[in-house]
């Protein structure tokens, strides 16, 4: 009798939790969906720009809290990116430069060039690499597999280092928290390509859904037809990316879970736009940010929050305490910390062009530090000029006839710049020699000081001469092999190799064919094996190559 009284109390609560919005309280691991998308400011509706028809979206951030104040580091992917699966500023590993190779979708073993034709911000040359970033630094879903969690990526990485093995239970094209064992949490991550810069020209050929006379166009872009057209197929692909938010989300409602996963949608970084991708003001930077389901919390806030703390907030929410190493703060979940004053960012190379600037921000101002003032803040990068309207702006441009807004970005710098930017949204006007903000510009200026003074900026090393410490002899080096040993009938793996992670497999046959996508599970505590069974190992350190893979027969 008492079994059955407990049987129909489950059965109860676990109706109950379907219906309801569950708590971080009774819910210890929540299943935890980010879709994600590319290259989009707050230019959405429910940040008040009804330009883009998204319904999903919308109906998403009516059940959600919509943040106003979120910002990446980096005013492009893959230094964003990097930051987002480690927790750390691309300036402190050194994943700043945009791009280190071609890791964008870490599918195994990356042939690096030897020498590319870019040159460093000393003039010298750089070969591909992937960033060797320091041993204790791990990709965070490493953490969230540990404690349990079955986790998903389809499918971009573009970390600036080949994805470790033991990043994701399954990365690719396939990847879906459908295909997660029975009674574990997900974490699964869909990006979203559709809207990124290079779509302004690859769906040149779809009709436009939005009309380019009714398209806003912000005051440092012409206003003319090619712009107007520019932007209606931005507006355009916004909408399609909606689609691909409706069918996510669907997938999740089939499937019983919508009521029970925290969702997040959030951009990698701002616009497409010219003077939006890779500018380190609002443009490039402030990113639209939802979470569904957070104690059925909605609404909007204020609250700043930077790509630097999403991993230690991901960990915070798996109530798995983050490692003291990340330099972000988790804004949710268990490790809770005090909201932040600030938001930092950086911008170094973008393809060909080399430059360093600094910036911090608050909610009302913006401070950037040029260490390169003679340097124009445009620079003249091959694939920005396949965007349609770009010809058309620097014919303005050479015939002299752009307003003195549009003509700035093409200007050399100012040793420092000063903005505030709830006056000024567009960060046009530049305040740092205006003596009525003096003591605004002397506080924002100690505070980008303050930050950098207890932790590194690689970037102030030549990039070459960073990739030499990291590659030795100009050469990837490799992550020594795992070593097996036995122990209370338990088998211990390790490697000499410094930051190493593992995986390993167990199967009945000798000769497995394995690749990126086998179903390698991540190494964290003594495991045991059955006698007669294979056990495959590979180690690797994020940077270096993988080892070679180990295979031992078990027979004790």
């Amino acid at each position: 009798m008492k079994k059955l009284t407990l049987l129909i109390l489950t059965i109860c609560i676990l109706t109950a939790c379907n219906k309801t919005k569950i708590t971080l309280q009774e819910y210890k691991k929540p299943n935890i969906l980010w879709i994600t998308t590319e290259d989009i400011s707050p230019t959405l509706s429910f940040y008040g720009d009804n330009t883009a028809k998204t319904p999903a979206l919308d109906k998403l951030a009516k059940e959600s809290l919509v943040y106003n104040n979120a910002f990446t580091t980096v005013g492009v992917c893959a230094p964003s990116r990097s930051t987002i699966i480690t927790g750390m500023y691309p300036t402190s590993i050194g994943t700043m430069h945009m791009r280190a190779a071609h890791d964008v979708f870490s599918k195994g073993r990356q042939v690096y060039k030897d020498s590319v034709n870019i040159k460093d911000i000393s003039g010298k040359y750089i070969r591909q690499y992937s960033a060797v970033i320091p041993e204790n630094v791990k990709c965070y879903t490493e953490y969230l597999r540990a404690a349990g969690y079955f986790t998903t990526n389809n499918y971009k990485t573009d970390y600036q280092f080949s994805a470790p093995v033991t990043a994701w239970d399954q990365n690719n094209k396939n990847a879906h928290w459908r295909n997660k064992p029975k009674n574990k949490p997900f974490f699964s991550v869909f990006n979203i390509d559709v809207s990124h810069e290079s779509f302004l020209w690859r769906n040149k050929d779809l009709p436009l859904t939005v009309d380019p006379e009714t398209v806003p166009v912000p005051p440092y872009l012409p206003d003319n037809n090619a712009t107007r057209n520019t932007v209606a197929r931005h507006y355009s692909n916004v909408e399609l990316m909606d689609k691909k938010v409706a069918k996510i989300i669907n997938q999740l409602k089939e499937d019983g879970l919508y009521n029970n996963t925290i969702i997040f949608f959030y951009s990698d970084h701002g616009g497409p736009l010219p003077r939006q991708k890779r500018e380190i003001y609002d443009s490039g930077l402030k990113v639209p940010f939802l979470i569904k389901g957070i104690d059925g919390k909605i609404g909007k806030t204020d609250r700043l929050i930077s790509f630097v703390d999403l991993a230690p907030t991901m960990l915070s929410l798996a109530g798995v305490k983050p490692p003291e190493y990340m330099e972000g703060v988790a804004f949710l979940g268990k490790y809770k910390a005090k909201p932040r004053k600030f938001v930092y960012a950086s911008s170094d190379r973008f393809d060909e062009f080399t430059d360093r600037i600094r910036a911090v921000r608050s909610k009302k101002y913006l401070y950037l530090r040029n260490d390169f003032p003679k340097l124009t803040k445009y620079k003249d990068l091959g694939y920005r000029k396949n965007i349609p309207m770009m010809s058309n702006f620097l014919e303005l441009r050479d015939n002299k006839k752009l307003n003195n807004t549009q003509q700035i970005w093409f200007k050399t710098k100012t040793n420092e710049e000063l903005y505030d930017v709830e006056k000024d949204p567009y960060q046009i006007n530049n305040l740092s020699e205006n003596p009525n903000y003096k003591s605004i510009l002397t506080q924002m200026r100690n505070t980008l000081k303050d930050h950098y003074a207890n932790r590194p900026d690689l970037a102030f090393t030549p990039e070459s001469e960073m990739i030499a410490s990291m590659w030795p002899n100009n050469t990837q080096p490799k992550t020594q092999e795992v070593e097996i040993s036995f122990k209370d009938n338990k088998i211990s793996l390790s490697s000499k190799t410094k930051g190493a992670s593992i995986a390993y497999l167990i199967s009945d046959k000798a000769k497995e064919k394995l690749n990126f996508n086998s179903a390698w599970k991540l190494y964290s505590t003594p495991i045991s094996v059955e006698k007669g069974k294979f056990l495959y190992t590979i180690a690797h350190r994020i940077g270096y190559k993988a080892s070679t893979i180990t295979i031992k027969k078990i027979k004790n």
